[in-house]
């Protein structure tokens, strides 16, 4: 790719990460090439369809997150790496409105360009989990399939307005519900 054309590429991406941040993820393809600085046409030539600008924005995302579950994985105890790992994901899905639908479609369909970040993702949850599980800190009752629908939803409650703080706060009580220990503390929940 020309130089020139990986700017435009690289500054599409920056601009759509704002822009989809700001209004969901329907917002408006004219609005993000305007705002990038360029015409439709070279934001098409390079994202064809919302959908392909989408996933190359979340696919990045996604992958971040998957490295970031890696990163705390190692550092702290097994309940606060999850901990820690879970409400990053919550804040990066209610940040970017609209994407907690894309990334559960994607799981769902292996055709999807997001498909494979999305299961990556997943997995590196399931992975601190478990670890919390080897370490009696988490329900062993729970798998990493359940932990994403939870997390999924309370990401979906937190991106209805008006609902923010109460997902906070039903946040707190699903990973009581789910942690076997508080921090600090020795006594189960």
């Amino acid at each position: 790719m020309r130089a020139d054309a990986q700017a435009n590429h690289d500054r599409l991406l920056v601009v759509a990460g704002v822009v989809l941040a700001e209004q969901g993820a329907d917002a408006s393809m004219r609005d993000i090439a305007r705002r990038a600085g360029v015409g439709l046409a070279t934001l098409l030539r390079h994202f064809p369809t919302r959908e392909a600008l989408l996933e190359a924005l979340l696919r990045t995302s996604f992958d971040e997150l998957t490295a970031r579950a890696d990163e705390v994985g190692t550092e702290g105890s097994p309940r606060d790496a999850l901990m820690v790992w879970l409400r990053e994901f919550v804040t990066f899905t209610t940040n970017n409105h609209g994407v907690v639908t894309s990334m559960v479609k994607a799981i769902e369909e292996p055709e999807s360009a997001l498909h494979a970040s999305c299961v990556a993702m997943r997995a590196a949850g399931a992975r601190l989990l478990t670890r919390a599980q080897a370490a009696d800190a988490a329900r062993s009752d729970v798998d990493g399939a359940d932990l994403f629908a939870l997390v999924s939803a309370l990401a979906w409650l937190g991106d209805q307005p008006g609902l923010e703080v109460r997902a906070k706060r039903l946040f707190e009580v699903v990973m009581d519900a789910i942690l076997t220990e508080r921090a600090g503390s020795h006594t189960p929940v």
